[in-house]
């Protein structure tokens, strides 16, 4: 009978650690707020990007973030899952990227959230890369 009690608190025990695990409990990434580019390749010169509500904006940045131009202002999809990499198309807000000099005119974007990281393509003068930011504390 002991041998008996002592497994089923045992099967007890593993079933309550098991759904009490962080990894059971683990909540979607929270993107909201400010980003910044980690592969820009200069230190006076950058993208960062606001996440706010359901928008997302991005500027260029330059003389070392004393200067900043729209690139791109869109829609923001916030993740539901838990899943990586996630992934959404941020609609082109055209009210406000038409009249900037060097904001995309792309009608969507793909946004990519992985490792930390959010990414995308952008394009500048015939140039295209993949821009890299990471969350500012």
């Amino acid at each position: 009978m002991k041998k008996l009690l002592s497994l089923i608190m045992v099967i007890s025990m593993f079933f309550c650690l098991s759904a009490c695990s962080p990894a059971a409990s683990k909540e979607p990434a929270n993107l909201t707020g400010e980003w910044k580019q980690v592969n820009s390749g200069s230190n006076d010169s950058w993208q960062a990007a606001t996440i706010e509500g359901e928008t997302i904006t991005i500027n260029w940045v330059s003389n070392g973030g004393d200067t900043k131009s729209l690139y791109w202002a869109g829609t923001y999809i916030a993740p539901t899952t838990t899943d990586e990499p996630y992934t959404w198309d941020s609609v082109n807000d055209h009210s406000q990227t038409d009249k900037a000099l060097l904001a995309s005119e792309d009608e969507t974007k793909t946004m990519t959230y992985e490792n930390d990281q959010l990414s995308y393509s952008a394009s500048l003068m015939g140039t295209t890369t993949t821009v890299r930011l990471e969350k500012q504390k």
